[in-house]
């Protein structure tokens, strides 16, 4: 292991904004902040956005800094790339962001019912042959089902078109209903959307070799009617 990464791996052990999921054990005991995030870490009863493989960090520091009214919480497994994320919030004065070091499919064991108001995917693995794997599928759907609170939104950034197609033609299957679907976000959406303002690192790299950007936002409550995005 480098030098870089055991430094990082370090500093993340001083991070006030960082919960790691070598500090506790989910399948044996109840994580202390589930059902607490507005109480005890935030202090506010503002709602809550996850970024699911938030990488870095860029675009839930992105949205902090946008919208200081929300919370928002970065979640990926990877400690020397979420370190960038805890490092910016710390170094911004951010006190609406948190970051958890967790596989995300154990995000059901991190909040409460009706914890989460929405869910961002941003550039996830396609995984092309293994559908279960897939962020947004009916196996991790129902996990977000479980925290999220009615008429609660997830959103997809993707630059792939089997991704796209996929939750398209799943939704109604699902009875999940898709409230705005862009087949390319940089042709139709204009400079002003914060589908535009915020560009993670793989998304650049994306656009760089001329890759669309597409983007879907849907609820996965059943038999209700969602809120105009």
């Amino acid at each position: 292991m480098g030098k870089n990464k055991l430094k990082r791996f370090a500093e993340n052990e001083t991070f006030t904004n960082l919960f790691q999921h070598t500090d506790f054990n989910v399948k044996e005991a109840t994580f202390p902040m589930r059902g607490k995030w507005h109480s005890e870490y935030f202090c506010n009863n503002n709602p809550i956005i996850l970024e699911l493989g938030c990488g870095r960090g860029e675009y839930t520091i992105g949205m902090a800094e946008r919208f200081p009214e929300k919370n928002f919480i970065g979640i990926d497994r990877k400690g020397a790339r979420i370190w960038r994320g805890c490092k910016d919030g710390i170094e911004k004065k951010l006190n609406n962001v948190a970051f958890l070091r967790i596989k995300i499919e154990d995000v059901e064991h991190y909040f409460g019912r009706n914890e989460v108001s929405e869910i961002w995917v941003t550039f996830p693995d396609p995984q092309q042959k293994k559908e279960r794997r897939r962020l947004i599928s009916p196996k991790f759907c129902s996990k977000y089902e479980k925290i999220l609170v009615p008429h609660g939104i997830i959103h997809l950034k993707t630059d792939s078109r089997e991704l796209y197609e996929y939750v398209v033609e799943t939704s109604p299957l699902e009875h999940w209903v898709l409230i705005n679907k862009i087949d390319d976000i940089h042709n139709n959406v204009g400079e002003d959307s914060i589908l535009n303002q915020i560009q993670t690192f793989y998304e650049r790299k994306w656009i760089e070799e001329g890759k669309v950007i597409s983007y879907i936002s849907l609820t996965i409550s059943p038999h209700q009617t969602p809120p105009y995005y």
